[in-house]
């Protein structure tokens, strides 16, 4: 008789909980993305699951987390992309990734010959720590490495964006359709999607300075802060764009040029502890080798 109701019972039991878990998931409400960007290809693979986490954890969210998310994705670009509660479900989701793996991984070696023990619970729960640890702190370096390349390519190009706006304003356009312009002519990159931003805030009814220190804000660039307030102070005033604009870009192009010099001088101290851990050590053993062999071969 208890054969046939402990099965039963199991059964009942993962069919009530498949039942509870549609009903949970089917509250979710689809998510409108007609004006958002295409997420990172990370959370496409997952971004059903990255859906009902969020939706259950956002109200847990506190305010003070929730714009500190939002202010680094601001600045990688991700702002309409990903919202700062998906962030942080893509991070519980990597976690949970993250212990799978680490179990599977000692499980595959957890094949004791006989009279050998096995791997102890306790060896799994650490391992499986370690992994949720790894899982979890992963989507935040990779966020701070997008960032960094974000800043690295923001540097490179903004002297050539201003010179395209240099010269579009000085041809005689207004800073609207140099801007536009540059868009067109310019490079693919950070800037590229700042500016066409920009345009489209401005498009949409709100003012170019407002559109300028909002781009300004998201980036959190020292340069680019400066760009928007010589605008913006120029336009208040009344002052010619062009003469503005040309200081603008020489002044960004002779700190690229500081910056390239100081990257350069930077490079010998660097190549110092490669060349003492891995360089000299290798060549040290081919010179002396043959003179320790012959050495020894003497008798001495």
């Amino acid at each position: 008789m208890f054969t046939t109701i402990i099965p039963l019972g199991i059964g009942l039991s993962v069919g009530l909980l498949a039942w509870l878990l549609s009903r949970l998931l089917s509250a979710v409400p689809p998510e409108d993305r007609e004006y958002k960007d295409v997420p990172p290809l990370g959370f496409r693979i997952v971004w059903r699951p990255v859906q009902w986490i969020s939706h259950f954890i956002a109200p847990f969210i506190s305010t003070r987390r929730y714009h500190a998310v939002l202010t680094q994705l601001r600045q990688c670009g991700l702002d309409y992309t990903i919202s700062p509660a998906q962030f942080i479900a893509g991070r519980i989701l990597a976690a949970g990734a993250g212990l799978l793996l680490f179990c599977w991984g000692l499980a595959s070696f957890d094949h004791p010959e006989p009279g050998e023990a096995a791997f102890g619970a306790g060896l799994y729960l650490q391992l499986g720590a370690v992994g949720a640890l790894i899982g979890y702190v992963y989507p935040a370096l990779w966020l701070r490495d997008l960032l960094a390349r974000r800043k690295s390519e923001l540097l490179k190009t903004l002297p050539f964006y201003l010179d395209i706006i240099t010269l579009c304003v000085e041809a005689g356009l207004n800073m609207q359709g140099a801007m536009q312009q540059a868009v067109g002519k310019g490079p693919r990159g950070v800037l590229r999607d700042e500016f066409q931003r920009v345009l489209r805030d401005i498009r949409a009814g709100k003012g170019r300075a407002d559109s300028l220190r909002a781009m300004a804000e998201r980036l959190n660039e020292t340069t680019i802060t400066s760009f928007a307030t010589a605008v913006i102070q120029a336009e208040i005033m009344g002052m010619n764009m062009g003469p503005v604009l040309r200081s603008q870009a020489d002044q960004r192009r002779s700190e690229r040029f500081m910056r390239a010099e100081k990257l350069a001088m930077e490079a010998p101290v660097k190549l110092l502890f490669p060349l003492m851990a891995f360089i000299f050590p290798n060549t040290f053993i081919v010179l002396f080798f043959p003179i320790v062999m012959k050495f020894m071969h003497s008798g001495i």
